[in-house]
């Protein structure tokens, strides 16, 4: 599909090229034609007036014609010819005054003038045989560059077209891959609510099994529920709107957030508030995603521990002393439906869209989000995001 996009983009750019290439080239030809036209009009002109200061009444008195004239002819005033060099053509002057083609020759006819009053006419003509030579070679030149100038606009499209597709293909492909995890996600669920769904209507044997079924049917339509509502997050917010956000506290954001009693939480604060702009709703939830995951797998007596530090900027970290994630995990954790160990993640209730819900939100805050790790001795997660500008800066 995207070969064949990709193709007829560079068909519909090398035509498009092309043609204003060819439009172009024709106009300048028809420039360079009549411009070499002219200059050898003057060129005819300035030797014809040389030759106009002969005598042409007195016999014996003709100068050297130039060599390039093919002809010189000679009339009175009343266009009988008189005398001639080259070929004679007619006893009487014919033809128009001023210029004409006549077959491969440029002929001049102007009159001889003393005394404001005229005298006779000259006519000469000069063979085109070097202008045609010249453009000849435009010709040849446009001939030859002017398809080889469309096969590169050609090739330039169709590279211009690879890599302006790009995108589209990167956008298809995570679409793919995302169609595929989320089918993947929706399908067992749905096969225990089919299959407890079925059972359930059997004669009931025990009630007390019937109510399990049920009670499972509840609990899977409740993680089916949160799952699509996380997908339709994703595809909703991939920008926010910043003149709705608010200046908030972030000391006061993390102090508020929910944090299980059973689990060894430290928190690291500023005694001074750190203000910034943001959705304070969509913050929480990103710090929540973090501590989440943090929670899900660092053991029971293990401690999680959250830092603010007010700079130039302000950064969170939630750091835990959990199982760590390998090294060649690390540059994929952010993906969606992304889990270092299935069976794992499977146990522990997730879906692999936490972290990439909590680094779209960072992201959208003109943030980042990063992580360090050790396999074995825990995790780091950062947040950095500026800082509320001060109000003399604004002004």
């Amino acid at each position: 599909m995207f070969d064949r996009s990709r193709r007829n983009l560079a068909y519909w750019y090398a035509a498009s090229m092309g043609g204003i290439l060819v439009v172009f080239a024709g106009v300048g030809y028809s420039f360079i034609v009549q411009a070499q036209l002219r200059n050898f009009d003057d060129l005819l002109y300035k030797r014809s007036r040389i030759v106009s200061g002969i005598q042409p009444s007195i016999p014996g008195i003709l100068q050297p014609v130039p060599v390039d004239f093919a002809y010189a002819r000679w009339y009175r005033v009343d266009r009988q010819r008189i005398k001639y060099i080259g070929s004679p053509g007619s006893n009487y002057l014919v033809g128009t005054i001023g210029f004409e083609t006549i077959g491969s020759f440029r002929q001049l006819t102007l009159p001889i003038q003393r005394q404001n009053q005229t005298i006779g006419y000259l006519q000469v003509a000069a063979p085109l045989t070097p202008l045609q030579q010249s453009l000849e070679q435009v010709r040849f030149f446009l001939l030859i560059g002017v398809p080889t100038t469309i096969a590169l606009i050609g090739i330039t499209g169709w590279i211009l077209g690879g890599i302006a597709m790009q995108p589209s293909r990167k956008a298809y492909a995570q679409l793919q891959r995302f169609t595929a995890d989320a089918s993947h996600e929706l399908r067992a669920p749905i096969a225990a609510v089919l299959s407890n769904a079925q059972v359930g209507l059997m004669p009931p044997e025990e009630p007390q099994e019937q109510h399990d079924r049920l009670e499972r049917v509840v609990e899977i339509a409740k993680s089916m529920s949160a799952l699509v509502n996380n997908l339709l997050w994703l595809a909703r917010h991939e920008e926010l709107d910043r003149t709705q956000f608010q200046t908030i506290d972030f000391v006061e954001l993390i102090r508020s957030l929910d944090y299980p009693n059973d689990r060894n939480v430290t928190l690291s604060l500023p005694d001074r508030p750190v203000q910034i702009e943001a959705d304070p709703e969509l913050i929480r939830q990103a710090i929540a995603n973090l501590l989440s995951n943090a929670f899900k797998y660092t053991p029971q007596e293990g401690t999680v521990r959250v830092e603010l530090i007010a700079q130039q900027t302000v950064i969170v970290r939630v750091i835990d002393t959990g199982i760590g994630i390998p090294a060649e995990d690390l540059p994929h954790i952010f993906e969606r439906f992304y889990r270092v160990d299935t069976a794992r993640s499977r146990q522990t209730g997730g879906f692999g869209l936490g972290l990439a819900i909590a680094q779209q939100i960072i992201q959208a805050h003109q943030g980042q989000l990063t992580v360090t790790s050790q396999l074995g001795s825990g995790s780091t997660f950062q947040i950095e995001l500026p800082l509320k500008a001060p109000l003399s800066k604004l002004q």
